[in-house]
């Protein structure tokens, strides 16, 4: 009894045990000390690196395998989920669609991002000079182009962190970064691809990926509103058959083999570009998708590519730079923040000096991409191990320097005061403004009409007389990227100028607007805009004052003494115990809690976590005593 099935049973688990404990066991040690600063990632490779020295000594070549097969899957998964990292609504939208001017350079997040990188470049190749003075470099480009890579994944969450998202300088870092990421993939691509087989016409195989790609773009758009295919998706999605995830693993294949057909060395770009083409369709609707295929990805698959880094990593190869290796290592990681900083003065006349040596920090992150490209350059033979050892510590040392040094910089910035922006001073706009005193939020009302202007400042409202289809009204009213903008002139037609003004002039993301119909809300939401839908607002209105008339006249006649607060939770000692355990006020019930990109109603035994937000329902009093304890 040896098979099952023609399935071998005597297959070795135990190296496979090993990794998987190890995956599970790092971010599990992390979160008891508490240690949040440092990327699990550095750890799974030092670890990966003890448990190849000590453990995963004298495993079978067939286990070896094995791991290896696993681990280039979690490559191709990470490639993968760094192409649906991507906010890809934010780079179309930053696409100039005026004639381009020097002075719009700095105005224009892509430009300003293609301008950033093609410095980088010039820079590291100069800086691949210098260090070919000290070491013997095979290939000077191909080094270049390790060291221009960046990570969105540690840039993103450490803006996140300081508040910086949604705002202009962060959406400038995170395009700047994402930009770096989609070129580095591409000049990686066409660079190991020439290597490997010289300059041939076969090279223009790699373009057929790209026409690919467009296909798939276009019949994706064609057939994504197609009813049945909605209705079978949605009635598979959480079924046992998962469809969702099957057709995002099968495209991904698609995109994978037929790289392999047209040279290993392409896989990158092509699970990079079957993660664009997810991002392009997925918008704000893609968070349960991606947690499943993130649970996939950083669950599995992702850190066994990382813990065999470690596994792999040979620091005896450094030997080979004997009396050069300090000096080597000084001058590579200095040249890792030079290269990046340098063209961060980029920045200097939209941010300030301070900001801009902030992002050239940031920017200098590195971790996937630096390892992956380190990789591929020692498979084609144009690096040395020794070089590869050293990139694989410059990945760990800028991915922990660079957020460090740029939340030291920039700890000082002040956020500029919050308002909500109300473009047309409609009665529902007057009643917003009003409900919004309540909550003790500014309201600022743009109005076109001077005599209703004048009749709004006669009431006490803060109105400002413009119009607000004119770019120049937000920059005199200095509209900031926290706050909010509600579109309600009355006419959907001017509505949707407004919020497109607002969306390609201003790169602005927190927008508001109504809709009274499907055309208008589907033209809203290929802006990103947020839309009320008047006629369904009212249907739920009326169905409760008919189904739950109680509720409807407690909360309507209640509403200057209780109302609902979301406060996020900031304050560390709360961040790890049980909501049971928290001395909530006698006045405020804790209604539900946001996780991420989840929802959920907790109970007493739900253990809180820091960037929780918590949906508070209580008075004024309630709701202030709650916001001093969470934060």
């Amino acid at each position: 009894m040896g098979t099952i099935l023609s399935i071998s049973l005597n297959f070795n688990y135990f190296p496979l045990l090993v990794v998987v404990g190890l995956a599970w066991l790092i971010p599990m040690t992390l979160s008891v000390l508490r240690i949040k600063k440092v990327p699990s990632v550095i750890v799974e490779i030092l670890i990966g690196y003890l448990a190849g020295r000590f453990i995963l000594v004298h495993i079978d070549s067939e286990s070896t395998k094995i791991l290896e097969f696993l681990a280039l899957s979690g490559f191709i998964f990470l490639m993968f989920l760094t192409g649906l990292e991507i906010d890809m609504d934010q780079v179309t939208l930053s696409f100039p669609r005026k004639r381009i001017k020097f002075s719009s350079i700095s105005k224009n997040p892509l430009i300003l991002a293609i301008v950033y990188f093609s410095i980088t470049i010039i820079l590291a190749y100069l800086g691949s000079e210098v260090v070919s003075l000290i070491i013997d470099i095979n290939n000077k480009w191909y080094f270049s182009l390790i060291m221009v890579t960046t990570s969105v994944g540690i840039i993103l969450p450490v803006l996140k962190n300081q508040g910086e998202a949604t705002g202009a300088y962060g959406q400038i870092l995170i395009i700047t970064a994402a930009v770096a990421d989609i070129l580095s993939i591409i000049l990686f691509t066409f660079t190991a691809y020439i290597l490997t087989n010289g300059f041939k016409l076969e090279i223009t195989y790699i373009i057929l990926l790209f026409a690919l790609f467009y296909l798939l773009y276009r019949l994706g758009n064609r057939f994504r509103n197609w009813s049945l295919l909605k209705k079978i998706t949605f009635q598979l999605s959480h079924a046992a058959s998962q469809l969702s995830i099957r057709g995002t693993i099968f495209l991904l294949l698609i995109f994978v083999v037929i790289s392999q057909y047209i040279s290993p060395e392409v896989i990158l770009l092509g699970a990079f570009l079957t993660g664009i083409l997810l991002s392009l369709f997925q918008h704000k609707e893609r968070s349960l998708l991606l947690i499943k295929l993130d649970g996939m990805g950083y669950g599995f698959f992702i850190p066994i590519f990382f813990i065999m880094v470690g596994v792999k990593f040979d620091p005896s190869s450094l030997k080979e730079f004997e009396l050069t290796l300090i000096p080597f290592l000084i001058v590579l990681l200095l040249l890792m923040f030079i290269i990046k900083i340098i063209p961060s003065f980029l920045f200097i006349k939209q941010f300030g000096k301070r900001k801009a040596l902030a992002a050239g920090f940031l920017l200098s992150s590195r971790l996937s991409l630096i390892i992956a490209a380190s990789a591929i350059g020692i498979e084609l033979g144009v690096i040395s191990p020794g070089i590869n050892a050293s990139f694989i510590i410059m990945a760990i040392s800028t991915c922990f320097l660079g957020p460090v040094l740029y939340n030291l910089i920039n700890r000082n910035t002040k956020q500029p005061a919050n308002q909500t922006i109300i473009v047309g001073g409609s009665s529902k706009g007057v009643l917003l403004a009003r409900r919004l005193n309540i909550h003790g939020k500014a309201s600022l009302i743009i109005e076109i009409n001077e005599n209703r202007y004048k009749d709004l400042v006669s009431k006490g409202f803060k109105a400002y007389l413009s119009d607000g289809l004119n770019p120049a009204t937000y920059e005199n009213i200095e509209l900031t990227p926290s706050s909010y903008v509600v579109v309600d002139t009355g006419s959907e037609e001017l509505n949707i100028r407004i919020c497109e003004v607002l969306r390609k002039e201003f790169n602005h993301e927190k927008i508001i607007s109504m809709a009274n119909g499907r055309g208008v809300e589907q033209q809203l939401k290929r802006l990103d805009v947020e839309t009320v839908d008047i006629r369904r607002v009212m249907a739920t209105t009326i169905e409760t004052l008919i189904v739950r008339p109680t509720t409807y006249h407690a909360l309507i006649e209640t509403f200057e003494y209780f109302r609902v607060e979301e406060i996020p939770v900031i304050n560390a000692d709360i961040g790890s115990r049980k909501v049971k355990e928290i001395p909530f006020h006698k006045d405020a019930i804790l209604i539900m809690i946001k996780r991420g990109n989840s929802l959920f109603i907790p109970h007493g035994e739900t253990y809180l976590k820091t960037g929780d937000i918590l949906n508070i329902f209580g008075t004024d009093s309630a709701l202030e005593d709650t916001r001093e304890k969470l934060r």
